[in-house]
């Protein structure tokens, strides 16, 4: 299982939810985003529901909104002169409804350019939701 997981504090899970925005890396077309989260489902066991918000609206996520204002406040006046500074500013950060941030630098190698087969595409067990497919599915762990 993969660290932090969340399987610790919700042993009963079988889903899980997440809502991405409608571009860039994890947006709804992205073929690698998907092929990870077919490999995420397969190791949690867990069936992985995605809703992408439509294309150009993701600036209204209530959460970014809140949180990333937040989050400025915190270093306004200290200038982010490393990768660490930044994650330890963002981890400081807390609102006055008691969300408090976790941050933790990854300091993990990505390569640029990576190209998903068609056969490996093919394997993906992706299920289109009922309303706009195109943006909400679900990936079922495989067997």
């Amino acid at each position: 299982m993969v660290e932090h997981d969340g399987s610790e504090a919700y042993p009963q899970a079988r889903q899980l939810l997440i809502t991405a925005d409608g571009g860039g890396s994890n947006g709804s077309r992205a073929q690698l985003w998907k092929l990870e989260l077919q490999k995420l489902a397969d190791e949690t066991r867990l069936e992985i529901s995605v809703c992408h918000f439509p294309p150009g609206i993701s600036k209204w996520n209530k959460i970014e909104h809140r949180l990333f204002s937040c989050i400025t406040k915190n270093w306004r006046g200290k200038p982010p002169v490393s990768h660490e500074v930044i994650a330890n500013l963002i981890a400081a950060t807390t609102t006055r409804t008691g969300l408090r941030v976790q941050s933790q630098l990854d300091t993990g190698k990505y390569p640029k350019g990576v190209r998903v087969g068609k056969q490996e595409f093919a394997a993906v067990q992706l299920l289109p939701d009922t309303c706009h497919g195109e943006w909400n599915y679900t990936i079922p762990p495989r067997s």
